[in-house]
């Protein structure tokens, strides 16, 4: 997924000016009035002429009681008691307080929770046809994760047939309104070239606004295309960038990718310990990539202390998922039977506790 700046706030302070007013009795002559020549017409005491005029009645204005405080979801839209009661894993609540939202107050964030919870039967029977329904009425109130969700329905046929081009539609409306995710799908389709015609600038184009809004996926496919060259100039100093913020997120394969760009040296200074360390972490994640490559520096001895039994190890463990390594089977043959049976053994054990 950004750095803020430090915030400088400015304060402007206003100075009123407040005036007294004051009211003077004057005689027509300008002179003061005596107290013998006040008009002998006005019975009424000095002090009761210069009382104010009674005012005429006004009508009292009706009571209005004071707003109660908000008792469900709806009444008060700065508390999500929704998203809270999902967050903590109470489902049916969210789907009670999320239905009473969508239908009361006409909220498109509620809706989207709907269809989240009825596509993955979150509380409720899984039903793709009212998840359709929930997400198509939030996005048609313009939210752009319901457009994404339903984008990806679309496209794979859930809650009705597949519709390729809604679904593009669908993507392009949500990445405009800024959604990371829908930029990144979008441009696997450019890339992909079947349900859009192939466009490798344009899915450049798209990944880069997905990786600068943090998307990991994105950033970590974004490098490959500055590592090759493809869409955008070559710039491996701008792979290396993009690999560590996807390395930083937590994607795996762009943590193996800076482990090896850091062990060599491309792009970025060489450290081959914190490369090494890296690949580890990754090869714990269950990345065979990574796992070979660990087996290698153990077994050579490269970046980290040789120790060719943890070597075998990972060795061992990288081959069950696939990725052998005939020149590191020839450089670790002379390991003694009993080295190897341990390796092996330690490999189950961890294979089993993964």
């Amino acid at each position: 997924m950004k750095q803020l700046g430090p915030i400088a706030m400015l304060a402007a302070m206003l100075a009123l000016g407040t005036a007294a007013s004051a009211q003077v009795s004057l005689t027509p002559d300008g002179k003061p009035a005596a107290k013998q020549d006040a008009p002998k017409e006005k019975k009424a005491p000095p002090k009761k002429s210069a009382a104010p005029a009674t005012p005429k009645p006004v009508p009292t204005p009706t009571p209005v009681a004071p707003p109660k405080a908000a008792d469900s979801p709806f009444e008060d839209p700065n508390v999500d008691l929704v998203y809270g009661a999902y967050q903590r894993g109470q489902y049916k609540t969210a789907f009670d307080l999320a239905i009473t939202r969508a239908q009361y107050n006409g909220d498109p964030k509620a809706m989207t929770m709907l269809g989240e919870l009825y596509e993955n039967g979150m509380g409720i029977k899984r039903d793709f046809a009212k998840a359709t329904e929930w997400y198509k009425r939030a996005a048609d109130a313009g939210d752009r994760e319901a457009m994404f969700a339903l984008a990806m329905m679309r496209l794979a046929g859930r809650g009705g047939a597949v519709n390729k081009e809604e679904s593009v539609k669908l993507l392009a409306s949500s990445a405009k309104l800024g959604n990371p995710k829908a930029a990144y799908n979008l441009a696997l389709l450019y890339l992909d070239g079947q349900t859009l015609p192939q466009d490798i600038r344009r899915a450049a184009e798209l990944l880069r606004v997905a990786a600068d809004a943090g998307n990991p996926e994105a950033q970590y496919a974004l490098a490959t295309f500055y590592k090759e060259g493809n869409g955008v100039p070559k710039d491996l100093e701008k792979a290396v960038r993009l690999l560590q913020a996807a390395s930083l997120a937590g994607n795996v394969d762009a943590e193996v990718e800076y482990a090896i760009a850091m062990f060599n040296g491309s792009g970025t200074p060489k450290n081959q310990p914190a490369a090494v360390a890296l690949l580890r972490k990754a090869a714990k994640q269950n990345s065979p990539i990574a796992q070979n490559r660990l087996a290698r520096v153990l077994a050579y001895g490269q970046g980290a202390q040789q120790d060719k039994v943890e070597a075998l190890k990972w060795h061992w463990i990288a081959k069950t998922s696939g990725k052998g390594d005939p020149e590191l089977d020839e450089f670790l043959a002379d390991v003694p039977a009993a080295d190897r049976a341990k390796a092996e053994a330690e490999g189950r054990k961890w294979l089993g506790n993964k």
